[in-house]
């Protein structure tokens, strides 16, 4: 992504709303604003209006309400084969009666482009996804993954700013998904170009993006980059979202100092940074990321704050110590610990202590 976060927007949605009935908003007052060269990817759940933003930014589905800007340019009445936007989706929508070359073809004699410049323009497309050797094949001879690279260069054929993904990995495999989650972000920051891609997979959102704007009901929850999103959510929505979290209900008793002394429901006493809580009095919930937690004593450190644990499951994964414990009441808190001589294999009806610092433990809203 371009480091000069000054630059124009390339993309702007500007008090963008979306109804379909007249009376309930699928998109609620949406402002966003891209600069060129950024890989945004759109998260959330089914409904939370991700991919409406998506058709309407395609402009297969109009803004009741509000503006859409390309480049500086309005494109709210500008219909979509003149938007010069490169689209992918999860169905590939080739051409079936076509070969490859002639699915490649295809935008470019659209745009009424000379042979000779078109055959360049489709060796270079096949060669960029690898797929050099299969233009005289049809789409019913390839692999899922083969018809997605496919789908992938001809979105990239007539060399587009702007290219729309809608959950283009949905219907692979885990390790061709993986593969292709690699591929297409090399391939777009190689390219430099511009993409707003949308998936309900927290995992490709946080390893394909710049920046991830997580929906929900229709508002952005947060925009931010991965690691600013899984380590600083802003909110309850956000943080259980993305990533796997340990919740724990409580009051909150004292604000002061950048911390928040919280009681929990079970009576423990509890410091963390206060995110989304603002008076005392106030419900909260707290929030601690289950690698963040420590159940080693030795480990500990003299900041830490410890609360009693019974462990209720040891899972072994390998690389990791996977541990369900009873904390505070609660039989769902997950610890995750590094495989390591030095970490104990624990015993379901064990009694212990765990820890974690009051930074990694956030009061975020009820």
């Amino acid at each position: 992504m371009p480091q000069d976060q000054s630059n124009a927007a390339f993309v702007e949605f500007e008090r963008v709303q979306k109804s379909y009935d007249g009376e309930s908003l699928v998109v609620k007052d949406l402002n966003l604003s891209m600069p060129k060269g950024e890989f945004l990817t759109m998260l959330g759940p089914s409904g939370s209006g991700k991919t409406t933003c998506l058709m309407m930014l395609a402009g297969f589905e109009t803004a009741t309400t509000g503006e859409i800007r390309l480049d500086g340019q309005p494109i709210n009445n500008i219909p979509p084969h003149k938007r010069g936007i490169g689209m992918v989706f999860q169905n590939y929508a080739l051409f079936p009666h076509m070969t490859v070359a002639e699915n490649l073809s295809f935008p470019l004699e659209v745009r009424k482009m000379g042979k000779s410049d078109r055959e360049a323009k489709i060796k270079r497309a096949l060669d960029m996804v690898q797929m050099g050797d299969f233009g005289g094949r049809r789409p019913a001879q390839l692999s899922g993954g083969q018809q997605q690279r496919i789908a992938l260069a001809r979105a990239l054929v007539f060399e587009p700013e702007l290219v729309l993904m809608d959950e283009p990995l949905g219907a692979l495999d885990k390790q061709l998904r993986e593969t292709l989650q690699f591929e297409i972000t090399r391939l777009a920051h190689d390219l430099g170009i511009t993409v707003v891609y949308v998936t309900h997979d927290q995992t490709e959102a946080l390893t394909m993006s710049d920046r991830v704007a997580v929906f929900d009901d229709g508002r952005i929850q947060q925009l931010a980059a991965p690691d600013e999103l899984y380590e600083s959510p802003q909110n309850s929505f956000v943080a259980q979202f993305i990533g796997e979290n340990n919740t724990l209900a409580g009051t909150v008793k004292e604000i002061r100092n950048g911390l928040a002394t919280v009681e929990l429901d079970g009576g423990e006493i509890i410091d963390c940074k206060p995110v989304n809580v603002s008076e005392v009095g106030e419900r909260t919930l707290v929030s601690i990321r289950p690698e963040r937690v420590e159940t080693n004593r030795e480990r500990l450190s003299p900041d830490a704050h410890t609360l009693k644990a019974e462990v209720l499951e040891f899972i072994y994964m390998g690389d990791i110590f996977r541990t369900r414990l009873r904390v505070a009441g609660r039989d769902d808190f997950i610890v995750k610990t590094r495989n390591a001589p030095d970490q104990p294999r624990l015993k379901p009806g064990t009694q212990i202590e765990i820890g974690w610092l009051p930074e990694d433990c956030r009061a975020l809203d009820a």
